[in-house]
């Protein structure tokens, strides 16, 4: 290793001064280039390359005395080189023209190998992929790319460390001179200097706590330690509260493709820290809390931000950055624009030389091979533009109108190796005084960025596109054969240009030409960084200017050969090798693209054949040819003048230049030859290093310091420094401009002499506009630069150059980067290209391929965040490319100070590419966007990144009562309590205190009145029941009961039925014998494992001493699939009631009180507890009264009800509501709805029923699966005309979208949007609210109320406990629906869950409720019976202290409202915001799981469901995948980027899984901490588990 940094360290030492390079010895030299090749090409180890190249240059290395020759390094590469591993054993040999292998930049890998020393050994938590996400799918993934997409731009993406200046600086900006030489020794901004601040204990105190070895602490030191410059401290994550309370909740719940048990894991799987250990993803997610451990952060003075801007952490600016100290530039001039004698127009040369000199050269063409195909000449091009002129003109009409004008804008398609037929369709267009635009030929119809070239052809008029016979049989082709519409593009007719399409003009027929004028000449295409596209246009007269200052600057004469590489449809390929060539009769040799690829050292060869004196290309030209100069011993560089290094302005240049210096000075390569130069398209050629007879100073090298840059000021920086940017000069301005550098941002001030700022350009040689854009050609084209005092600096207009650099010593220009890559991140500039050269320098080559890294940045959360994407070699294994990831996040932090917030890498061969290679960049990030990038490997780090997050909430420890009260009162406010209206008269029913009573009754006075009809899944009525069978039934099975069960009065019976009349006439059974009915759900034959534990427990849990059922039921509960999941002889005594004997009852049991229990309901509550309320006869009677005085129920009613009957409302109105109204009930059992969708409302329809309960599921189930169907329903005459009113029964908040969407789709079947309501039930009292009829005649008196009515709050404020009313519409706003009228006989209050104090309107509190029919108590609650004891009887802290009150454990709020009900009252509306037990608190804030997975759902078509919830404070997402699994990882940034946009929360953890994986419970309600436990227990089989850094 060492002998590979000495070389470095001497070829360093040479690079500056050629002269001292020349001190090798020419064979040296070339062993050198030689052993370079064959490590490029695999045909040596990188030991033996080392070995070698050491003995080849320890005769030239200064000995130090005692010390092996090959070991002389300085202290700093020493450190670096114990660290840096071994280079790769290269396996196969490559192919000879391979050119992934870069000519490495040791300087810049050196740096980056050594700031990788300090994380050495440390692990990340690898994300969890499934096997099937692993193979590649497409045929071309398993294809190395086509390496030809190194981009243009790209070059060899590498930096070099640092170079020392090559000459004594020149002394003309004195102030800019003291800058470079003064190497400022003030203190870094990085956090380590001020750690024992902003990290108490700082590093000490994270060796203290952790040892090095333990893999889950391996990420903490590591996240601590590159939490470098200007970060500031992320928020702690960690830190707050924690509500592990439900880690030991039974998993109960029938749960959707999740096998669990119920058996109670409690601490004998956790660890201390409540992490169970057997789990896979319990210690990786340690690991992850292990990396984001921070120190607490010292409490906040004030309680929350009041006023709901919720400012997000400003970044305040650093006190100790570096701040720019020279004086105010003033523009530089060029030199003055020597007199032209010359042609008056570009066209007026292209006659004279075609008229004068016509068998002069001026084009070869090469085929593939690289053999000349063509040579144009002047003569020719003369003529065959004239003829193409003359066609255009006077040969293509419609309708006997001519189809171009003078001024027209025409489509030049044309490809990259044939320049012959592109010059004469130029100049063809030119001399019809048509506007050529040229545009790259469009391949596929969904090629990159092809929309916006459409786009732009349409807004520049464009209706005919020239193109070659070639060219045009390979477009794309529509069915009828003619050119497809390519999208996006206006409608084109295609013209061929080739020589039998061309007619001869008549020989009194010449163009006009006139002098160079202001009208458009051409128009040149730009991309922007948004990916738009922007038309240039350049006028007469600035293309000839243009000319003239080319060769002015270049010295160009008559006659001389050019090779010209670049793409001569635009930039410098366009002004060098079509319009200043014709100006000065040049020969252009135009190397074509495919050549490139196939020979790379063909344009050298060419410039030996043709003894070319000029030459222009882009630094991966120099690169490229380097690989393959190996066997190419004969040719000659002596006849350059000049290189013109296209894009010499890209930071990375400079090590091309001297590497190609290096190798080919021996090949007669003159060190001065090569001029780098910068351009863009607004201004074209901006500066230009001039050749050396013109007598101009000497080139200049600058070693900036990467941090000092990133705040816009320019440091020399020492040599030692890890974090520099070497720079060369792109020469001096152009001849006859103006040269001055403004601010990019905000005014366009002057800078000073040491401030970077974007370059700008006043000349006669510039574009003119952006066609059709005049607000952005004001902005671009005619910029006023201003003094700090705000006057203008020039009377001229400037153009923006979109470069980013300043003026240094002698005049030259220096550019640092350039706006289109300028990433701006917490007021901190960083450069794309920088931060490629920095991934590139990690280990390269063996995981991703070279040329095909883009960075870019993404807006989320009020500032940039950059996102690194990469194409991953087929071979790299998963482990191997999450290696390079993490090194290359560590090694960015390292050198440039900034946090990576995605790093993502895509299977080979998929990035959108440019049109000569290269990737896409603006495409590759709308991919990012849209979430159809589809990458292999993601890897996020927003708790890196992101530092602006609004300050955590600190809870305040002891709040008193918060005011007195003063009569209905508090603090000002009306007192938030409501209540349904007074119990009414009793009527004859009401009489009886108990159901059965009520029962018996009804079988003597109505005993053939129907009380339920039951359907089946074909809609038929599969049986009945009236009256006095229900009667008759229940005393058969009371009679069981007493004499087969032997069972007293008291005992609990479990009722296990499906769902039917059984289930009703068991239920009545168990009252008459007096024992008291447990319902449960049978288990489900085809997932005995899952369910039957549940039926197990609640049995066990309920104490109930016999179990009632069917004979399918018993013999299943029995059976030996039973045996695998419970312990089937535990069972208590089972009895069948399918063939009981005819015998009457002897004696009806009568409870002693009506406060007896009655019976009791089981449910699991969506946080996972099993319970089971008591419910006394008084308060069953009395739920029964209050929903038949809200609904309306009498005997000559009809409602249908399409929900489960085990629990809550649901049972009540399947058992009991009917029996005690009277009416009839036709009963749908959800199950049905599997097999026929259209069930429930088809015998709504069919019965013309007026009132209808369903649940959310059911009414998702229609609106999914009938969504597309209404108008087969309504041909099948399906009316819903008839319903006054479908309820929801809910335990939740009113999912408005889904009711909205079902009111929208069944409107055309007659439904009425006002139909649909919803319903607020919970455990301790299952109906608080329900909405009553509101359609049809006027209601009887006291039973209509207003609609229910909605709302719009801030979530923001909601987090903090607050309720705040905003406008629909207005940012943070979420709707709310009133969850229904408050039943009879129901009061309401709103308390404060901490202090149990009463709050006014509009408080956010918890819902209290008293009434006759709340539940009695718990009879058991699995795991947590301490914390409910107050569930059903508290009472408030002040105020009205004597009510007894229930606790219904959700959040809402209760607001007076305008409308007025029935008697004449104004109505006062609750709503529900969601249960206390679901809510997660993060950041000291509280936040509704629903509101998240609103956001969540919303951000990628293909996300079906989401579920979120917390786990040691981290927040974990898991989404379920309706598509393709390789959209899996597209969503993990998409749903951090949301949660992160609308809830300032950094997602933890993000899980893809299938469809159907998120638990649902029978009312449609996510069962959250199943997830959680199924999740930590490795049961979900996820598709992608990623962990967020």
């Amino acid at each position: 290793m060492a002998e590979r940094h000495s070389t470095g360290l001497l070829m360093m030492m040479l690079e500056p001064n050629p002269a001292i390079a020349m001190t090798l010895p020419a064979e040296v030299r070339e062993k050198l280039a030689e052993l370079e090749l064959e490590l490029s090409e695999g045909d040596i180890t990188q030991k033996g390359y080392e070995k070698k190249r050491g003995k080849l240059l320890a005769p030239f290395i200064p000995q130090i005395q005692g010390v092996d020759p090959s070991l002389q390094v300085d202290h700093r590469i020493q450190a670096s080189s114990q660290v840096v591993p071994p280079g790769p054993k290269h396996s196969k040999a490559r192919a000879v023209n391979s050119r992934d292998e870069r000519f490495r930049s040791d300087l810049h890998t050196e740096a980056v190998q050594a700031a990788l020393a300090k994380y050495k050994d440390r692990k990340v938590p690898m994300p969890s992929k499934r096997r099937s996400v692993l193979v590649q799918s497409s045929v071309e993934a398993c294809t190395p790319p086509d390496t030809s997409s190194a981009s243009e731009d790209e070059g060899s993406l590498r930096r070099q460390g640092r170079v020392t200046s090559s000459s004594p600086p020149y002394q003309a900006h004195p102030s800019v001179e003291h800058w470079f030489n003064r190497v400022i020794q003030c203190s870094s901004t990085s956090s380590s200097a001020s750690s024992t601040s902003s990290h108490p204990g700082g590093r000490g105190q994270h060796s203290g706590n952790t040892t090095s070895a333990s893999a889950a602490t391996v990420l903490a030191d590591l996240m601590a330690h590159t939490q470098l410059d200007n970060h500031f401290a992320p928020p702690d994550v960690t830190g707050l509260s924690e509500h592990s309370q439900f880690a030991e909740h039974p998993q109960v719940a029938p749960v959707r493709g999740l096998p669990r048990g119920y058996t109670h894991t409690g601490s004998a799987m956790e660890t201390a820290d409540g992490v169970p250990v057997n789990s896979r993803v319990s210690s990786k997610i340690q690991q992850l809390l292990n990396t984001l451990k921070k120190p607490k952060r010292p409490p906040l003075c004030e309680f929350f931000v009041d006023d709901f801007k919720e400012l997000l952490d400003a970044q305040l600016p650093d006190p100790n950055q570096p701040k720019a100290e020279g004086v105010q530039m003033s523009p530089l001039r060029g030199e003055p624009l020597a007199l032209v004698s010359s042609s008056a127009s570009l066209l007026a040369s292209l006659q004279r030389w075609g008229s004068t000199q016509p068998k002069s050269p001026c084009l070869t063409a090469l085929d593939n091979a690289g053999k000349p195909v063509y040579t144009l000449t002047y003569g020719k091009l003369w003529t065959r533009s004239q003829k193409l002129a003359y066609t255009l003109l006077n040969k293509l009409s419609t309708r006997n109108e001519p189809l171009l004008r003078p001024g027209d804008r025409v489509a030049l398609v044309f490809p990259n190796n044939d320049p012959v037929m592109f010059l004469v369709a130029f100049y063809g267009c030119l001399l019809a005084e048509l506007v050529p635009v040229p545009i790259e030929v469009p391949l596929t119809r969904k090629d990159a960025g092809s929309q916006q070239i459409g786009f732009l052809l349409g807004s520049c008029g464009v209706t005919l596109a020239l193109t070659t016979d070639a060219c045009q049989k390979g477009l794309p082709k529509a069915q009828t054969g003619e050119v497809a519409t390519f999208k996006g593009w206006p409608r084109l007719l295609w013209f061929v240009t080739d020589g039998k399409h061309v007619g001869k003009p008549p020989k009194d027929w010449s163009p006009p030409l006139r002098d160079a004028r202001s009208d458009p000449a051409y128009i040149e295409y730009k991309t922007s960084k948004e990916g738009s596209t922007m038309g240039i246009t350049v006028t007469h007269a600035a293309m000839l200017a243009h000319c003239h200052v080319l060769t002015q600057a270049c010295g160009y004469v008559e006659g001389e050969t050019i090779t010209n590489v670049l793409d001569f449809k635009r930039d410098a390929g366009l002004w060098h090798g079509v319009l200043t060539s014709v100006l000065n009769r040049m020969h252009v040799i135009s190397i074509p693209y495919s050549l490139m690829k196939v020979n790379p050292l063909s344009w050298i060869q060419k410039v030996h054949t043709y003894k070319a004196r000029v030459a222009v290309v882009k630094s991966r030209d120099m690169h490229w040819s380097l690989l393959s100069q190996k066997d190419q011993r004969d040719i000659s560089l002596s006849s350059l003048r000049m290189l013109i290094v296209a894009d010499g302005a890209n930071p990375w240049s400079i090590s091309s230049c001297d590497a190609f210096l290096n190798v080919f000075q021996a090949r007669g390569l003159r060190p001065e030859v090569i001029c780098p130069c910068a351009s863009s398209a607004e201004a074209m050629t901006v500066a230009l290093r001039r050749p050396p007879e013109m007598g101009v100073p000497p080139p200049g090298k600058a070693v900036l310091s990467m941090s000092r840059l990133s705040y816009g000021v320019i440091r020399v920086d020492t040599e030692e420094k890890l974090s520099v940017l070497t720079l060369q000069d792109v020469g001096q301005a152009m001849p006859g401009a103006l040269v001055c550098v403004v601010r990019p941002e905000g005014t366009p001030c002057l800078c000073r002499t040491d401030e970077v700022g974007e370059i700008c350009v006043s000349s006669s040689s510039s574009g003119s506009s952006y066609f059709g854009l005049p607000g952005m050609t004001k902005n671009v084209f005619e910029m006023v630069p201003v003094t700090a005092s705000g006057s203008p600096a020039s009377d001229r207009l400037f153009t923006r150059t979109s470069l980013l650099g300043f003026v240094g010593p002698d005049n030259l220009l220096f550019v640092v980067g350039k706006m289109d890559g300028l990433m701006m991140v917490s007021g901190r500039r960083h450069n794309a290209d920088d931060v490629v050269a920095t991934a590139l320098a990690v280990e390269p080559m063996k995981f991703v391929y070279r040329g095909r890294i883009a960075v870019f940045s993404v807006y989320v959360l009020h500032d940039e965040r950059i996102v690194v994407v990469a194409e991953q070699r087929p071979d790299a294994s998963e482990e191997d490319s999450f290696q390079w990831m993490s090194r290359v996040l560590q090694a960015i932090d390292s050198i440039h100070q900034v946090g990576v917030y995605c790093l993502a890498l895509v299977p080979a061969n998929t990035l959108p590419k440019a049109p000569l290679g290269g990737i896409h960049v603006s495409e590759t990030k709308q991919r990012f966007l849209d979430g159809a990038l589809h990458p292999c490997n993601v890897l996020m780090c927003p708790h890196t990144c992101v530092t602006n997050l609004p300050k955590p909430r600190q809870k305040q420890p002891e709040v008193g009562p918060a005011s007195m009260i003063v009569g209905n009162l508090v603090a000002g406010k009306r007192i938030a309590q409501a209540c349904g209206r007074d119990l009414a008269q009793l009527e004859d029913n009401d009489q009886f205190l108990y159901m059965q009573d009520v029962l018996q009754w009804r079988a003597q006075a109505t005993p053939e009145h129907s009380l339920f009809l039951l359907l089946n899944a074909k809609g038929t009525v599969a049986s009945t029941a009236s009256c006095l069978q229900l009667h008759k039934r229940a005393e058969r099975v009371s009679v069981a009961l007493m004499e087969k069960g032997r069972l007293n009065p008291g005992d609990h019976v479990a009722l296990v039925y499906p769902p039917g009349i059984d289930l009703i006439a068991t239920f009545y059974g168990c009252l008459y014998a007096g024992c008291v009915p447990v319902t449960v759900r049978p288990p489900h034959p085809q997932n005995l494992a899952t369910t039957l534990p549940t039926v197990k427990m609640i049995v066990e849990v309920s104490k109930s001493v016999c179990i009632l059922t069917t004979q399918a039921i018993m013999k299943l509960l029995k059976s030996k699939e039973a045996t695998a999941a419970v312990d089937v002889k535990t069972w208590p005594m089972v009895l069948d009631t399918d063939d009981l004997p005819r015998k009457k009852t002897p004696q009806m049991y009568k409870p002693p009180t009506p406060e007896t229990l009655a019976y009791l309901d089981f449910s699991v509550s969506t946080t996972g507890i099993l319970a089971g309320v008591k419910m006394s006869h008084a308060a069953t009677t009395a739920l029964c009264r209050s929903v038949k005085l809200q609904c309306e129920l009498y005997p000559s009613r009809q409602i249908a009800i399409c929900l489960d009957p085990y629990c809550g409302l649901g049972f009540a109105l399947w058992c009991l509501c009917s029996v005690y109204s009277g009416h009839q009930s036709i009963l749908v059992p959800p199950l049905e709805l599997e097999s026929n969708v259209s069930l429930w409302l088809s015998a709504v329809s069919q019965f013309k029923v007026r009132v209808t309960f369903c649940s959310y599921s059911v009414m998702e189930m229609c609106t999914k699966g009938l969504g597309s169907q209404a108008e087969a329903l309504r041909l099948r005459n399906v009316n819903l005309s008839c319903v006054r009113t479908c309820m929801v029964v809910a335990e939740e908040r009113p999912r408005i979208n889904l009711t909205q969407s079902f009111s929208k789709i069944f409107k055309d079947l007659g439904l009425s949007p006002r139909a649909v309501s919803t319903t607020f039930g919970c455990r301790v009292n299952v109906a608080i609210c329900l909405q009553p009829n509101r359609l049809g005649n006027v209601a009887e008196k006291g039973t209509a109320g207003p609609d229910p009515t909605t709302v719009y709050v801030d979530m923001r404020a909601l987090r903090h406990d607050r309720v705040r009313l905003v406008e629909r519409g207005s940012p943070h706003s979420l709707p709310l629906m009133e969850s229904g009228k408050i039943l009879p006989g129901v009061k309401v209050i709103i308390a404060n869950t901490e202090t149990k104090g009463p709050l006014g309107d509009s408080h956010l509190g918890e819902i209290w409720v008293s009434a006759p029919h709340n539940g009695a108590g718990y009879y058991t609650v699995y795991g947590e019976e301490a914390l409910h004891a107050d569930h059903f009887c508290t009472r408030l802290s002040f105020g009205d202290t004597q009510t007894v009150w229930a606790r219904t454990g959700y959040l809402g709020f209760l607001r007076r409202t305008e409308l007025t009900d029935a008697s004449g009252e104004r109505h006062d509306a609750l709503y529900v915001v969601g249960a206390l037990d679901e809510t997660l608190e993060l950041r000291g804030m509280r936040y509704h799981p629903i509101d998240i997975e609103t956001s969540v759902i919303r951000s990628h078509k293909s996300i079906a469901e989401c579920a979120v919830f917390t786990w040691t404070n981290l927040l974990v997402v898991v989404v379920e995948l309706e598509g393709s699994e390789q959209e899996a990882l597209d969503l993990v940034a998409l749903v951090t980027n949301v949660v992160l946009e609308e809830h300032y929360l950094i997602v933890g953890v993000v899980v893809v899984v299938d469809p159907g994986v998120i638990p649902i419970n029978s009312r449609g309600e996510k069962q959250r901490m199943h997830l959680r436990d199924g999740f930590l227990g490795d049961q979900l089989d996820p598709i992608y588990v990623a962990y967020n850094m």
